[in-house]
């Protein structure tokens, strides 16, 4: 049995993506595949008292795994452990329930995806982060960096080399703006190479793989579709917040490129009739407050679906904002283009040798 560790250096880098796009690709190659989480540090309770990971559900039903959800997840951190671990401070040693875990997912596969943190520091305080964890289980890393400036990327590749040392077999670098893509590869990533950092791969930047479905808004904001529920697979790159006049919305949502959600109270009927005459994919009305008839008859005409949500315009931002920028890749376009890009800019190859693994025809 083969593992690979997944760890990345800042949130929404891309952990998640990669895990469904290896394993998938592991599987039509003829490999049983497993996958594990060992520390979910944001559960979610589908069922009241149950606690899952969110990550683990998802990943679990895209590659039709068999592994019981309670088995792919070590510790799930409740509120109630946190209180009970004090940081760290309980004496309590998580680290042979993450083992145990493992051991019943990695039975009978032939590689296992461990997805790590979204930080080498998450999970420090418990003695559970990647390090540790991927130590104990004797684990090789690929570390995930999100690209946000030259500065910051040379930065965080020398960090994952220099904490994670001999178990790190390579880095990805995701994100990247298309227009400096070929320069970085040339210099900064080449010179990396050359001090011993493995870089393995370097994405271009793809706006629609980190949009969001209306369906997954609504989800999200518990709201309400007040027109045009059958449009809930439509993406959404953007969001405007309409808080100001109806004049100056325009030409700000105008210039504002992709596709577009904009939100604002349910009594500006101004901004939300605005919003229609430009290329706006969404409407989310906050404040549980309707709209008023002719601003639905509009959305309808133009295709737009329309969200109530109870929350008022600053809740509302806060809760997109948690989610936002984490990818998703249930639609099938946009896993395809996922996949897509790391057959053009991964090299699996490296990575399979430094596994242990044959590529299969």
């Amino acid at each position: 049995m083969k593992a690979l560790y997944i760890t990345s250096l800042q949130k929404f880098s891309g952990k998640t993506a990669l895990s469904l796009a290896l394993g998938r690709r592991l599987q039509r190659e003829g490999y049983q595949v497993g996958y594990f989480k060992p520390v979910s540090a944001h559960p979610w309770e589908p069922i009241p008292g149950r606690a899952y990971d969110e990550d683990a559900t998802f990943v679990r039903k895209i590659l039709g795994l068999n592994d019981p959800l309670a088995n792919m997840v070590g510790v799930v951190l409740t509120p109630t452990l946190l209180e009970e671990m004090r940081c760290g401070c309980a004496g309590h040693d998580l680290m042979p329930q993450v083992k145990s875990a493992f051991e019943r997912v990695a039975k009978d596969k032939d590689m296992v995806i461990v997805e790590g943190g979204a930080s080498l520091r998450e999970g420090m305080s418990i003695g559970l982060d990647p390090l540790r964890v991927a130590k104990s289980l004797n684990l090789p890393i690929l570390a995930m960096v999100r690209f946000r400036n030259r500065l910051s990327m040379g930065d965080a590749c020398v960090d994952a080399k220099q904490q994670l040392s001999d178990h790190l077999i390579g880095i990805l670098v995701n994100a990247i703006p298309e227009d400096i893509l070929g320069v970085l590869e040339a210099g900064c990533l080449s010179c990396l190479e050359e001090e011993g950092v493995p870089v393995l791969g370097a994405l271009p930047q793809r706006e629609q793989l980190e949009a969001i479905s209306v369906g997954e808004i609504a989800e999200v904001l518990e709201a309400e579709f007040l027109a045009l529920p059958e449009r809930k697979d439509a993406l959404v790159e953007n969001f405007i917040v309409g808080a100001m006049s109806a004049e100056q919305a325009l030409p700000r949502i105008r210039r504002t490129p992709g596709t577009k959600a904009v939100i604002t109270g349910g009594d500006r009927a101004d901004i939300q009739l605005v919003a229609l005459e430009t290329a706006t994919k969404c409407l989310i009305l906050t404040g549980y407050l309707r709209p008023v008839p002719e601003v639905l008859r509009r959305a309808e005409q133009m295709g737009v679906p329309v969200l109530l949500v109870r929350k008022n315009t600053m809740e509302t931002i806060d809760a997109i904002d948690d989610v936002f920028g984490k990818t998703r890749l249930g639609q099938t376009v946009k896993l395809e283009q996922f996949e897509k890009l790391l057959e053009e800019h991964f090299d699996f190859r490296r990575l399979y040798e430094a596994l242990g693994l044959s590529i299969k025809a």
